[in-house]
């Protein structure tokens, strides 16, 4: 057994190699685990502990599937097509969050569906233990010294093993985002508990969010997979990813408020 044998890995065991990056996830289900009946309250959902447990094991595997599928998908396809093999080679590294998105609204809806509770009162708790799960494989991202920014300046910038100059440490960029974006969204769902419930409204508020600083972020990291131009803009292709989920919360949210206008006015 070998403690720290390098950057990236944790611990080994024998041939078994224990990466940081495994450990941030596992800290991230096992913290989901512990909130989610928590929070449930807050949207007054009877979930059982049974309940529980199946919705983190669909959780996990929305995340870890959509995670790889979305990395391959979206950011390394042609190399993948031709080394199909690597897809499987997870230890690597390559995760993408915006596939993780997709893999666990698809968890989400079989749950919801299979249990017959509300999709938009399950998507409002979730928000919460997602965000800071997004914020725990940022932290193993800085651990690796990937994801990391364009040269900078700023009395903050941090040197990374093998990468030229100072760079903007945008992993913790990341982290702060994920971080802000958990509190706003614990504080809306205890506001809402107290007054009228509209689900998926938190869901909606945390798209807005994560869509919006995550666009920001992206300005300040660095780009290996290049730009996209759009309309005369210089975008990254996370920047691209993130614009749907930006336009889907806001659309939501609206879409709720709306229909809740309506009901308290037939009300009256």
């Amino acid at each position: 057994m070998t403690f720290l044998p390098s950057r990236a890995i944790a611990l080994t065991i024998g041939p078994l190699a224990v990466h940081w990056y495994g450990v941030m996830y596992a800290l991230a289900f096992l913290l989901a685990f512990w909130w989610l009946p928590r929070l449930a309250k807050m949207r007054k959902l009877a979930i059982s502990g049974t309940d529980i447990e199946q919705l983190a094991l669909g959780l996990i595997l929305g995340v870890l599937i959509g995670g790889r599928l979305g990395f391959v998908l979206f950011y390394g396809l042609q190399y993948f097509i031709e080394n199909p093999l690597q897809i499987f080679a997870v230890w690597k590294g390559g995760m993408s969050s915006h596939g993780g998105f997709i893999g666990v609204i698809i968890a989400l809806w079989i749950f919801a569906r299979s249990k017959r509770v509300s999709f938009l009162a399950i998507a409002d708790i979730i928000v919460v233990p997602a965000a800071v799960g997004l914020a725990f494989g940022r932290m193993g991202n800085f651990i690796n010294g990937e994801l990391y920014g364009i040269i900078t300046t700023v009395p903050w910038g941090m040197y990374f093993p093998g990468v030229e100059g100072l760079r903007h440490p945008t992993q913790l960029y990341a982290i702060a985002k994920d971080l802000l974006i958990a509190l706003l969204c614990v504080m809306h769902l205890r506001r809402t508990s107290q007054s009228v419930i509209r689900p998926g409204e938190t869901a909606a508020f945390f798209l807005i969010l994560y869509g919006i600083f995550r666009f920001i972020v992206e300005i300040f990291r660095d780009q290996p997979y290049g730009f996209v131009s759009m309309m005369g803009w210089q975008m990254s292709w996370g920047q691209i990813y993130t614009l749907p989920i930006f336009v889907v919360g806001l659309v939501l949210f609206v879409e709720i408020r709306r229909k809740s206008l309506v009901v308290k006015r037939i009300g009256e």
